[in-house]
């Protein structure tokens, strides 16, 4: 056998050693991405900001200080299919009930500045009627006041009803929307398709205008659990 026919086999083993011991030098000196929550929510930070405070869009509203069970509910509410948005059913098809829970408690625990309050676009009239029913009600449609059950503040409720600060007026009259129609809905009893279906389409008009112009206040946390009666059982909100 020549020396030739010896050297190629030997010269091939050789490189396929040093590029195994290559590949492992190189994979101990590559830094490792940290295990962390706030690297894990990536996926979420892409879409609702940094620090979940929601983006300048209509589309992705903000999470950020929202109560951590709210947030866990929309979340699984995603998974299960009842609420409808495909990136989001996507994301989150394969996650277990133990990790939305840590999305939602980390989310919850931040706290960007907020934005400020949207320009009107509508007219005084549309304003003072999202006022009204925003802090009253409509007792003639059996349509208790938001702040029944969002609080005085509109930040919400301990441990599962959200702020309604800082949203977009566009993303507000959507959400009412898909409540009506029920392509949004929560467990039963669903108290927001309830309520929705009792306003008729200048009515979430107005209020999603005049909650859109509403600034935050000084100290944005939501309100303690069962600091409010609410008007209405809901499948979400322990009784």
């Amino acid at each position: 056998m020549s020396s030739r026919r010896i050297f190629r086999p030997l010269l091939a083993l050789l490189l396929i050693g040093s590029a195994g011991v290559y590949s492992a030098a190189k994979a101990q000196t590559q830094p490792k991405a940290p295990d962390t929550m706030e690297a894990r929510v990536q996926g979420c930070t892409s879409c609702h900001g940094s620090h979940g405070q929601g983006t300048d869009n209509d589309y992705f509203p903000r999470l950020a200080g929202k109560p951590a069970d709210y947030l866990y509910n929309q979340l699984k509410n995603f998974r299960e299919g009842r609420r409808k948005y495909p990136p989001m059913n996507y994301l989150v098809t394969y996650l277990s009930d133990d990790y939305l829970h840590q999305i939602a408690t980390y989310f919850s625990q931040q706290r960007p500045p907020y934005p400020a309050p949207a320009a009107p676009t509508v007219s005084p009239e549309t304003l003072a009627r999202g006022k009204q029913i925003v802090l009253q009600g409509d007792a003639s449609r059996q349509v208790p006041a938001c702040v029944a059950c969002h609080g005085q503040a509109l930040t919400g409720m301990q441990p599962a009803i959200p702020g309604l600060v800082g949203l977009h007026a566009d993303y507000i009259s959507a959400q009412l929307g898909a409540w009506r129609s029920g392509t949004r809905h929560a467990v039963q009893p669903d108290c927001m398709h309830t309520i929705a279906t009792r306003l008729s389409d200048e009515d979430v008009n107005a209020a999603a205008s005049w909650l859109a112009q509403q600034p935050a206040p000084s100290n944005p946390v939501p309100a303690p659990a069962r600091s409010l009666k609410l008007p209405l059982a809901c499948g979400s909100e322990p009784q």
